[in-house]
């Protein structure tokens, strides 16, 4: 079944059965996009969490102080979320929490599938008791309220060296969290399939008994 003849949430059961981000992650790289990985530092609140689906992108910026709209157009931001969408935030830049637990609450009520935040969380235990995919910069409970703001979303963003839109697919697990640009995702997804099947091949190849050498001559891939 080709990439193309697969839409919506079939598209990314998919994804979620059959890749994982460093095979992603080869293909990009073969077709020139080689700055998608966001910074390694963000990972997933605990392991095993993988999450996929289209940015809904937030960007912040820094505020000193209490301000006259606490936390900016955080929750317009959040009333705005599709299902199926990851939402992806640029944060500014004084540590302070970006997530917690009742931005987890409304995301998932409003079906969204993760949040990827380019700074830290907080409410650990109550974010992890509602099994939702939270990638971060790790735990860190100074509050956002005085030290940033939601400034826009559904825009253009940067993280690290991504440049991210809005509708671009976030794919994260155990390895990371990248972008796959929308202009590029079926020949990427197709691709991507392709090389995990033939890795499955090489791998039962090499148990068998087969070279490393041999196997990647043969295959070409490693």
């Amino acid at each position: 079944m080709k990439v193309t003849n697969i839409e919506g949430d079939e598209r990314f059961d998919v994804m979620r059965s059959e890749l994982y981000t460093p095979v992603v992650g080869d293909i990009l790289d073969a077709l020139g996009y080689r700055r998608q990985f966001l910074p390694p530092g963000i990972r997933a609140i605990r392991e095993g969490m993988r999450v996929v689906g289209r940015a809904m992108t937030v960007l912040l910026t820094d505020v000193t102080g209490p301000q006259p709209r606490p936390f900016g157009r955080l929750t317009e931001a959040l009333d705005q979320l599709e299902a199926g969408e990851v939402y992806l935030a640029q944060n500014a830049t004084m540590p302070s929490a970006a997530w917690g637990e009742i931005l987890t609450a409304t995301a998932r009520q409003r079906g969204a599938v993760g949040a990827v935040v380019d700074g830290y969380h907080r409410d650990t235990p109550k974010v992890l008791e509602q099994d939702f995919p939270v990638f971060s910069l790790g735990a860190y409970a100074q509050d956002s309220a005085v030290r940033s703001s939601v400034v826009d979303f559904r825009c253009r963003i940067r993280i690290g060296d991504v440049e991210i839109e809005s509708g671009d697919i976030v794919f994260g697990d155990v390895d990371g969290v990248l972008i796959i640009p929308s202009a590029v995702e079926d020949e990427v997804i197709e691709r991507a399939l392709t090389k995990a099947r033939t890795e499955n091949v090489v791998r039962d190849a090499i148990e068998r008994g087969m070279s490393s050498t041999e196997a990647f001559r043969v295959y070409g891939v490693l």
